[in-house]
Parts: structure tokens; sequence; C-alpha cells
């Protein structure tokens, strides 16, 4: 496996639960407003964690994390995850995923073993801006299958959404309201220019509070809980 990082607790990465967070290196998304470069520019990669250390911090957790949430970078390019997931969850640790859906294949295998008690899918945009967006070749059909298995699979979720004034706009937000149609819980992430892949982006001026709060009431017609962070 190749970690990034390791975050040993967080109160905001799960909802309602204590957890260790996982970083993952390597993603295949170049979305310029990303906040974690160095887990997915090659440039910027630092010195891989070792998987036995990270597994024997963790054991030595059990009792005082209730969780573990593994992100990135992309998990679901690492070849090793689902071995990996399997060894944490031997600790008894509840497991949430971060992903971008680009593998509906992989995101179906821990669906089916139901090594997942938690996931979290990033939409990115539109499908038709999907492209722009992420900066990378992408088969938006993926992106949907995703949407599609998560909302068929019986474990809490959560889609979100990174909103970037200049990228996207209100009625961009609401046509990804539809292709998430039916989903539980939506999130609305402000952007915040501190630390981003692209570093012209540290320019961007943020959406003001009042227009994400119009745009939530909007949202909260479709979507049971919507909220923004």
């Amino acid at each position: 496996m190749k970690i990034g990082g390791l975050q040993k607790v967080s109160l905001i990465d799960y909802p309602e639960v204590i957890c260790g967070v996982i970083f993952l290196q390597g993603c295949n998304f170049k979305c310029s407003y990303c906040h974690n470069p160095e887990l997915v520019e090659p440039k910027l990669f630092g010195p891989c964690l070792e998987e036995k250390k990270v597994l024997k911090f963790l054991a030595s957790r059990v009792g005082k994390l209730d969780a573990v949430t593994i992100t990135g970078g992309e998990p679901t390019m690492q070849k090793d995850l689902i071995p990996f997931i399997k060894q944490i969850r031997k600790l008894s640790f509840a497991v949430k995923l971060d992903s971008n859906g680009s593998r509906p294949d992989v995101i179906k295998n821990l669906l089916d073993e139901k090594l997942l008690d938690f996931i979290a899918m990033d939409i990115k945009a539109p499908l038709e801006k999907y492209k722009s967006i992420v900066r990378a070749p992408v088969d938006t059909q993926s992106i949907k299958e995703s949407v599609k298995l998560i909302l068929k699979s019986k474990i809490p979720h959560e889609f979100r959404t990174t909103v970037v004034k200049s990228q996207l706009t209100a009625k961009d937000i609401l046509e990804i309201a539809k292709l998430i149609s039916g989903a539980k819980r939506y999130a609305l992430q402000k952007f915040v220019p501190t630390k981003t892949l692209d570093k012209k982006l540290l320019k961007e001026k943020t959406y003001p509070d009042d227009e994400l709060e119009k745009i939530k009431k909007r949202l909260e017609k479709e979507i049971p809980s919507v909220i923004v962070r």
C-alpha cells in the first residue's frame, strides 16, 4: 500500500464517530482545487509509511478509536486495497471509504464483500463538465455506475461536491442533485483557497455563505439531508 499519511484521530471525517484517517498516494484526477496536492502530484510525493507500522498503530488504538477512514488521493487505484481493509476489519474497526467513483468495479467488490460501513463519493460536476473539472480522461459512465451502486447499497453514504465559484454555477449543482437522485445525504464543501494543486486558485473568490444557503434550500426539496461545510 502506498500510504502517504496518517492522522491519528479525527472527529470530522466519519460522521458522529471517532476515527483515524489513512491517506493513500496517487490519484487519476488532477482537480485544480485539490487540497492534498502531495497525494496527487508525483513530484510532491513523500516517503510512504510502512503498512505494518500503520496496522500496529491501529492495533494499539483498539477501544480508543471506533473507525478508520481511508482517503487519498484515490484509494481504489491501490491494488492491495481489499486485503488492507480486511486487515483493518480484523481489528474490529468500522471502515469508511472516500472515493471519486472512477472505479465502480472496486466499489462493487468492496460492497459485495461487506467491507465498508460508510462510503463517501465526490461528485465533481455535472457529467458534461467532468473532464474539464478533473483535468484528466474520465469515463462518465463509470461515475454513473458508482452512484448507482452506492444508492443501491444498504450502508450509510454521502455524496459531496467542492464548490468553486469559477467552475460551478448554482445550476450545475442542481444538475448534480439530479445525478444523485435518491441520495440520503449531500454535502456542499465550500472551497477555501489555502492549499491547492493549481496555485492560480489561491486567488479564487469563494461562494458567499448566503448563496450557498440558497442553493442548500433548493436542494432540500429533493435530498433529505443537505449540509454546507
